[in-house]
């Protein structure tokens, strides 16, 4: 029998993208329909979803309170998106916002976007067996049955998926007192640290039945002081209901061989248009118009979590060298970041071109015409780059953290079975001598395409984590049915 599972997310692609998450919302139900199971999605009707532009039908309508006092009222709209039913909670209220994160009220929006899910659950004709949570915006829900365990959907299975630990999701007793936050879902035998509970992330860490995040590694990760964002004493506490599923990428998207984003399209044999997509992208940002010079690609959000400093200090300590090497950088982030990477461009005109906005046309040609892809990341739940970048034939440079610990292996000659460069601490020494070692392999043609085959040739692809959630599913259901342990409060 399929297992019926409500996705509760707060964005997904294509119809709202932050981050990771879209990415992840966007891509993993459609691949456990494909398996079979029945997965629904809710979330938000944000600003920019219109939608009678995705044929959507409306339904029920719901209201609910708000932390702080008022109510938010508004309508339920379903559409398929990518094969999958989406059911878009209309509150305008709270949702008609000018961008998804960021606003004063984040965390009263999010309690009530979890109240809102709650509401329309309980007149549903089409009813889950697994509550599937998606980072602390989600989290919430468990919080909510927690509390109201007279809820007929209090016994349903609660899957947490941490994407991010480092966002908490913080509140006070004041705004837990206005969000009905009692000492039911406040106290925990878990915890005597009471920061601990009052965050979104706790909360469903605390609060659910099984636990999972993104990676195998990152999921040891956290467990530990370095990682755990002090969370990992509760986080120990429920090791034996956390697991690692690596993400995967959707490659009915992402297909060098059909892109229509990339100006040339090529596979792992017929890799011309890689060499063609390398001059159009250098054109289109400015670079000079060079086959033999390393062209190194950076897509991310730049904060101190994604090591862009790093990066600027490296490819300086080579371009000062002379060493053959281009830099191209699409992402927003922090404005110190934004100034070290301007800065950097203005010393190497035609060498490096930075793009400060979101782009998605120009990510694809990044991924699809660069020949190193660089993530010098401190901390990586799971990363999608690396992944997006073996696909493309972009060799991705990367340090040894999360997802791309668990994706990258260091390349070791033609008889081993890397498919990258790895580098160990975030250090920017240490990344200039993994770029260095890819540098002297791209002068090698003939071993530098043998490298580009064996990461095109890379499965990275939904189908192994899409089981494995199936298993987590089954594991979460056993837990709440037993209606013991620390995800039920006992």
């Amino acid at each position: 029998m399929p297992v019926k599972v409500l996705f509760v997310t707060v964005e997904m692609s294509p119809l709202a993208k932050v981050g990771g998450l879209a990415d992840v919302a966007g891509s993993l139900p459609k691949a456990l329909r494909q398996a079979g199971q029945d997965v629904r999605i809710v979330m938000p009707r944000h600003r920019q979803i219109e939608p009678s532009m995705l044929g959507a039908k409306p339904g029920a309508a719901i209201a609910i309170g708000v932390a702080g006092g008022g109510e938010a009222a508004g309508s339920v709209f379903e559409a398929p998106v990518g094969g999958v039913p989406v059911y878009l909670l209309d509150l305008p209220a709270l949702f008609d916002r000018p961008q998804v994160y960021g606003e004063a009220d984040d965390n009263a929006r999010w309690v009530a976007f979890c109240d809102a899910v709650l509401a329309w659950l309980a007149v549903s004709d089409w009813q889950p067996d697994v509550l599937h949570l998606n980072d602390w915006h989600a989290a919430f829900v468990a919080s909510r049955l927690r509390a109201r365990p007279d809820l007929p959907q209090a016994a349903l299975p609660r899957v947490f998926t941490i994407h991010n630990l480092a966002i908490h999701g913080d509140f006070d007793d004041a705004f837990a007192a206005a969000a009905c936050l009692d000492a039911r879902v406040l106290e925990s035998p878990l915890t005597s640290e009471k920061w601990m509970t009052r965050c979104g992330m706790g909360q469903g860490i605390l609060w659910s039945d099984a636990i999972n995040t993104v990676s195998p590694t990152y999921a040891r990760e956290i467990l530990t002081p370095e990682y755990g964002t002090g969370l990992d004493p509760v986080l120990r506490a429920r090791a034996s209901d956390l697991v690692g599923i690596l993400n995967g990428i959707d490659y009915e998207e992402f297909d060098p061989a059909t892109d229509p984003r990339l100006p040339a399209h090529f596979d792992a044999e017929r890799f011309e248009g890689h060499a063609q997509n390398k001059a159009a992208l250098q054109r289109r940002v400015g670079l000079a118009e060079d086959a033999h010079a390393a062209l190194l690609g950076v897509v991310t959000r730049l904060f101190y979590q994604k090591g862009a400093d790093l990066a600027v200090a490296a490819v300086e300590e080579l371009l000062t060298r002379g060493r053959p090497l281009q830099l191209v950088v699409l992402g927003t982030g922090d404005q110190q970041y934004h100034d070290q990477l301007l800065a950097l461009q203005r010393r190497h005109p035609g060498k490096v071109a930075i793009t400060l906005a979101f782009d998605a046309e120009l990510a694809q040609q990044i991924y699809g015409g660069t020949d190193l892809f660089l993530m010098p990341s401190r901390f990586e739940p799971c990363g999608l780059g690396q992944m997006i970048a073996l696909r493309y034939g972009s060799v991705p440079v990367v340090r040894r953290t999360g997802g791309p610990a668990d994706t990258v292996r260091e390349w070791t000659g033609s008889n081993g079975a890397g498919n990258g460069f790895v580098f160990e601490a975030a250090d920017a020494e240490e990344l200039a001598q993994a770029l260095e070692r890819a540098l002297t392999l791209f002068a090698r043609p003939e071993e530098w395409r043998q490298l580009v085959r064996v990461g095109m040739a890379e499965d990275n692809s939904w189908g192994g984590a899409a089981q494995a959630y199936v298993r987590l599913y089954e594991h979460a259901t056993r837990a709440a049915a037993a209606g013991a342990g620390p995800g039920r409060g006992s």
